[in-house]
């Protein structure tokens, strides 16, 4: 007598189970709180400020503003116009559309 059994074959299907599909989240819903807080042009000046390791005052210097002026872009108190987006974007080395 052979050792080998009959073996029965199993759908692999019955043993995955099936996520729930997930929802993608964009980026405006996860920093909703912070958008509301500095708005979305003063979030991007704010967040690459800090990738680069500025402060406010150091940043205002090489730009060629008061640190004031910059805390209030970031804080929306104080609308990033176009020259000071090109500025920004240069500086940078981002396009100076995500400032407005």
């Amino acid at each position: 007598m052979s050792g080998h059994t009959k073996t029965r074959r199993i759908r692999k299907s019955n043993f995955i189970k099936k996520r729930p599909k997930e929802r993608s989240i964009s980026w405006r819903e996860v920093f909703k709180d912070e958008i509301d807080k500095y708005t979305e042009a003063g979030l991007m000046l704010r967040s690459c400020r800090i990738t680069e390791e500025l402060t406010q005052k150091d940043l205002a210097e090489i730009i060629g503003v008061s640190q004031h002026h910059i805390s209030e872009m970031e804080h929306g108190k104080r609308p990033i116009g176009k020259t000071m987006a090109k500025k920004l974007g240069e500086f940078f080395k981002v396009d100076y559309r995500r400032f407005l």
